[in-house]
């Protein structure tokens, strides 16, 4: 029998765990723990949290560093084989864990396991665009190939093996933005990952994500540890550049020309289509502008991505 440690960090999520945690306890697929770790929430997640009274439950608590080391903590706690990863803002359909264990089952000796995903993006939902065929199945991908428009994992929509998390380092604590992508690079260097073409979580935002942190990049993962692989591996090298292209926007929208500079000069502009080129060489005044409008359109449910 396949067993699932739902594993979820909690920062100050008040308002949004309780929807989260009953996403969980509703799953159709029963055989799973939930372990939860919150990381220093200076609001009431706690007392949200003591509120559910199951008990597959586990709760900790630690000083505040950050989702990275928060998830650590938990999957260290974790005792089934299996994580499955929710972020204390999200949730699932109540197929979620029933699909995972599907993939699971058939392809056993796999390691990565992941259901497609949909975006509530600024009170419209929309579907993950990912860069492979749509209705297509159940397939096995390379990570790289699969991503380059939305990554097809994210911290609610995969589960994988406690043994292949461990063996690849887990999540580096340093990095308090990116600290995920930088985790699924280290993945996609290693293994495959079996994806489904079914929808079975929704995860949330509440502004374009290019502009919403001020986090300094110091503390960004900013992937110049993948220079070496990215050399004979052409797919990793399109998808760490059109990472470093959405570092160098988010540098430009900041004022921060140095960091735009360093970006930029990282990245081969071949790997990007001629709309992020054209963003790309575009006054950070006008980018504003822009994106304005892409939030307005997006209200009216109509999705722009320069991935597109």
């Amino acid at each position: 029998m396949i067993k699932f440690s739902v594993v979820i960090a909690v920062y100050n999520k008040e308002k949004h765990i309780a929807k989260t945690l009953q996403s969980v306890l509703e799953q159709t697929y029963t055989h799973f723990e939930v372990v939860i770790v919150n990381d220093g929430s200076t609001d009431n997640s706690e007392a949200e949290i003591k509120k559910c009274n199951d008990p597959r439950i586990s709760y900790y608590s630690q000083v505040n560093q950050g989702a990275g080391a928060a998830r650590n903590e938990a999957i260290k706690k974790a005792k089934n084989d299996y994580i499955a990863l929710l972020d204390a803002d999200d949730y699932w359909y109540s197929h979620h864990l029933e699909e995972l264990e599907k993939l699971i089952a058939e392809f056993p000796k796999e390691h990565i396991y992941a259901n497609a995903l949909e975006v509530e993006r600024n009170g419209k939902i929309f579907p993950c665009l990912y860069s492979i065929p749509e209705n297509s199945g159940i397939q096995i991908l390379n990570y790289f190939e699969a991503s380059l428009k939305s990554s097809i994992l994210h911290s609610s929509n995969f589960g994988i093996k406690k043994a292949a998390f461990n063996a690849v380092g887990g999540y580096n604590s340093v990095f308090k933005t990116g600290e995920d992508t930088d985790l699924y690079v280290r993945l996609g260097l290693n293994y495959k990952v079996v994806f489904g073409g079914k929808i079975t979580a929704r995860y949330q935002i509440k502004d374009d994500g290019l502009n919403a942190t001020s986090t300094s990049f110091e503390s960004k993962a900013t992937f110049e540890a993948y220079t070496r692989e990215e050399k004979n591996k052409p797919a990793l090298k399109k998808f760490l550049d059109l990472n470093r292209y959405s570092l160098a926007m988010l540098a430009k929208l900041q004022g921060d020309d140095k960091n735009y500079k360093r970006f930029r000069s990282q990245l081969d502009e071949a790997n990007l289509n001629k709309k992020q080129r054209f963003l790309l060489s575009t006054p950070s005044g006008i980018l504003q502008l822009s994106r304005k409008f892409k939030i307005f359109m997006e209200r009216r449910g109509i999705y722009l991505s320069a991935f597109k």
